[in-house]
């Protein structure tokens, strides 16, 4: 399958940043990495190799973006108000630059669903509880939605505001709450295999359901792993079923 490589220097990140991008029409499905993971790692797990055929039928266009987790909350030398600076900056540049770059290389209507597997899960459903004016849904795999899982005991209000667990419970912006809830395509997945934690999965969804948010929470069984296997296995499905 055809890799179109793209990049820029980024004013909110202030260094280069790179996104891959797959196939030519169909709605944006904008992945983001695990980890510390970079903008091909869907690729070098075979995820790709397994969305060819709706890539192919013009179904869907996918865009990689790379991670900064190893400059925020991954970096263990970096005080946590200034991991919290560096995941702001991410946003931004997810807002103010991605978005208008899928934007520019799709439609103006073209919706735009974030997706992403373990801490990419948490970035994904943030970026789109955050600006659902922006992005349409999300596809979240086997995520943890609390960012206390990550911040080392750091909280602060910036934390706060990028933990769904926390805010979610307390958003009232009417506006906002709607522009959610006009989402058909808010998908929460986990497995019950090893290192899955499909508990936190439903303690999120229950969150949501209590906002009046549709949701679909997607538990599998105790054969599917936090591994690529299975997320192999739940991205076609999604695909093929949901979209």
């Amino acid at each position: 399958m055809h890799r179109e490589l793209s990049g820029w220097y980024s004013p909110a990140l202030n260094k280069e940043m790179p996104i891959a991008t797959y196939g030519h029409y169909g709605f944006a499905l904008l992945l983001v990495p695990t980890a510390a993971a970079d903008y091909l790692e869907y690729e070098r797990f075979q995820l790709m190799d397994t969305l060819r055929p709706w890539v192919e039928a013009g179904k869907v266009k996918i865009f990689s973006v790379n991670s900064i987790n190893t400059e925020s909350w991954m970096h263990n030398e970096m005080e946590g108000a200034h991991k919290a600076i560096r995941h702001n900056q991410f946003n931004e540049y997810i807002f103010n630059e991605v978005v208008p770059f899928i934007k520019t290389s799709t439609s103006f209507d073209t919706p735009i669903i974030t997706c992403g597997a373990s801490f990419g899960a948490l970035h994904s459903m943030n970026l789109f509880l955050k600006r659902p004016d922006l992005i349409n849904g999300v596809i979240a795999m086997s995520g943890v939605y609390n960012l206390m899982e990550y911040s080392k005991g750091h909280y602060d209000e910036q934390v706060y505001y990028n933990s769904p667990m926390h805010y979610m419970p307390n958003l009232t912006d009417h506006a906002v709450l709607e522009q959610i809830r006009q989402s058909n395509h808010i998908h929460i997945f986990s497995g019950s295999g090893a290192y899955e934690d499909p508990s936190s999965s439903g303690r999120f969804a229950k969150i949501l359901y209590d906002k009046g948010i549709n949701y679909e929470l997607d538990i599998w069984g105790e054969e599917w792993p936090h591994d690529w296997n299975t997320w192999r296995a739940l991205l076609p499905h999604y695909l093929e079923t949901r979209f």
